[in-house]
């Protein structure tokens, strides 16, 4: 027979390893090849030490003289704060009742919440990759009245999310569903109306604003950056070209040569859009096959001198970003858990509603330990 105890235990034992697998290594390539570790947490903060630069005890000199001096290694300590990472279901006393003596329609019944939950969950962690921490989903492009917002962009965005709007730090509307969007207007509609929004305005995953990961775009950023101003630091500033125009084989070999000259970093993993992969696909088919390649996760990208190149739809528009993946891991307390109660369960009903939920967790933050030896080329004509 079913019961709350039993959907409580199936979570626990069955669902969890699968849902931390396909959320870990089938959300993108990106997530899916670089190393998850529980080092270097400390606390409710990512610690990791680093070297930078080489040994300075080096030296030629004559057959009697002095030798040379002894230094250590430099090293320096970059410090982020664990984010907070959760999803929710949530399922009716009704929907468990209906199902009581009917062990395969309640196995259903977990494996859509499971399927769904899973949907989001690696949507979700797949944006915040490519985002910034102010985990902005986008902005305000022209002043909208109602329900239906104008914004620069809307691949951030799918049906369903529940999403807050500000103006600044000001909250100017909370908890709105998006209920469809206008992919070729680049248009939003949310639930509810009297929303006015202004140019500039920006709108978040609901409680989201500044909690989320540090993403690429953090990280190819400006300012402060693990605890580090980067204005006189150039080992945190990574090489980038603007305003490429036509992509070459050129363009791109040339910034892989810069990186591994100035910061002596091997750049063996490629992120673009869909246009610009479209444009690098034009240009190698011209004189020979385009390779494909199968990469961790059963994923397919094709080959520029070896180097995969996947595409991604949080990549933004004429974007390529050339990277290592050896320098990245994405730090955790623990990988995905259920939250439990005192009582040990993690299924618990939701007061005064005939609804139970269940709430998957996980801290992490997302690290780059030598910023200046990834690479990006925006500007890119895409076809």
């Amino acid at each position: 027979m079913v019961t709350t105890q039993t959907a409580d235990n199936v979570l626990k034992s069955y669902y969890l390893g699968a849902i931390s697998e396909q959320i870990d290594h089938k959300t993108n390539p990106f997530l899916a090849r670089i190393k998850k570790t529980t080092a270097d947490v400390y606390g409710r903060d990512v610690r990791k030490v680093i070297k930078l630069g080489i040994n300075g005890g080096i030296g030629a000199g004559t057959e009697d003289g002095d030798l040379p001096s002894a230094t250590g290694n430099n090293y320096v300590e970059l410090v982020a704060p664990l984010k907070n990472l959760y999803g929710k279901i949530e399922i009716t006393d009704k929907a468990i009742r209906a199902s009581q003596n009917n062990e395969g329609a309640f196995v259903n019944l977990l494996n859509d919440e499971m399927e769904g939950l899973v949907k989001a969950s690696a949507f979700n962690l797949g944006r915040m990759i490519f985002g910034s921490s102010s985990g902005t989903l986008g902005t305000v492009s022209a002043e909208s009245t109602g329900s239906t917002i104008t914004v620069d962009s809307v691949r951030k965005f799918a049906e369903g999310m529940v999403v807050d709007i500000y103006s600044g730090t000001t909250l100017l509307a909370q908890a709105r569903t998006v209920t469809s969007i206008d992919r070729k207007n680049s248009r939003v509609t949310v639930s509810g109306g009297g929303i006015t929004a202004l140019k500039g305005n920006t709108i978040h995953m609901q409680g989201s604003k500044s909690l989320e990961l540090c993403g690429l775009e953090t990280i190819f950023g400006s300012g402060e950056l693990y605890g580090h101003m980067r204005t006189d630091k150039a080992w945190m500033v990574p090489q980038s070209k603007t305003n490429v125009g036509d992509l070459t084989e050129n363009t791109i070999q040339t910034m892989i040569d810069t990186v591994e000259e100035c910061t002596n970093s091997k750049i063996n993993f490629i992120i673009c859009s869909w246009g610009v992969r479209r444009a690098l696909a034009e240009i190698l088919s011209r004189y020979r096959n385009c390779e494909s390649l199968e990469l961790e996760g059963g994923f397919k990208a094709i080959s520029f001198n070896g180097i995969p190149v996947v595409a991604d739809r949080f990549c933004p528009a004429g974007t390529m970003y050339l990277l290592n993946t050896d320098d990245f891991a994405l730090h955790q307390l623990c990988d995905w858990q259920w939250l439990e109660g005192e009582d040990g369960k993690v299924l618990k009903q939701v007061a005064g509603k005939p609804v139970y939920t269940a709430t998957l967790v996980k801290y992490a933050e997302l690290m780059c330990y030598r910023p200046c030896g990834q690479a990006k080329l925006t500007g890119i004509t895409e076809k």
